[in-house]
């Protein structure tokens, strides 16, 4: 890169400027990238909860299940979820977590619309429709939740990415071309001030020469 640019004063300032912005957007990013870290931190608990609460309903739910088909038998159960028609509605809006697009849903107070009279169906069997509507829930809010893992972590690793880029590619040779240009503008005054030196000597001698043949005209003069 040193051999592409021009080795002048504007060039090195430049060069300087342009290390400021390159550091201040690596010191950004890291700062950044350490946010979404503990935001990240914090989702793996939720997620881990949300996973443990899903485990939790759907036990339950299959337990209500098995009860359900073995006091109001399978065929009853099987009808009965045929027959029932549920509408299952979530509200999902887009929220910003330092720069990242992720889902926030919010889950409705759930709302149980049935296509059969609750008494031709067993306690049981209606318990178990209750139990697998909270399983639903839970699913919701594992997605939620793993949905905004998943897409911090993949911002986490692109600001790695970025950081590591302007650390070790794009400052240090920023770094370079200032080194570059320093070493010629410095060789450029060292071979000025030598250049100068010797002009300096020459009319120093010259007028040391001058001076001599004026003394020896006027001795010469005197002689006569």
């Amino acid at each position: 890169m040193a051999g592409q640019i021009s080795p002048t004063r504007s060039a090195l300032l430049a060069s300087k400027a342009s290390l400021k912005t390159a550091s201040g957007g690596a010191d950004l990013l890291k700062r950044k990238r350490d946010a979404l870290i503990g935001e990240f931190f914090a989702l793996v608990k939720d997620a881990l909860a949300a996973r443990e609460q899903l485990g939790g309903v759907s036990k339950g739910a299959y337990t209500s299940l098995f009860g359900a088909k073995a006091w109001d038998s399978p065929e009853a159960v099987e009808s009965l979820s045929l027959a029932g028609s549920g509408d299952y509605a979530v509200n999902m809006q887009i929220e910003s977590i330092y720069g990242v697009k992720v889902p926030r849903i919010n889950i409705p107070e759930r709302t149980q619309t049935t296509n059969f009279s609750p008494i031709n169906v067993g306690a049981r069997t209606i318990q178990a429709a209750t139990d697998f509507g909270g399983v639903m829930e839970a699913i919701v809010k594992v997605a939620a939740t793993e949905t905004k893992l998943r897409r911090i972590g993949e911002e986490i690793k692109k600001t790695s990415r970025r950081v590591n880029a302007l650390e070790q590619v794009v400052i240090p040779g920023i770094e370079d071309d200032i080194r570059f240009i320093r070493s010629v503008l410095d060789q450029r005054e060292r071979e000025a001030s030598y250049t100068q030196k010797k002009i300096k000597a020459k009319i120093e001698a010259k007028a040391k020469q001058q001076r001599k043949d004026i003394q020896s005209g006027n001795h010469g003069s005197a002689a006569d």
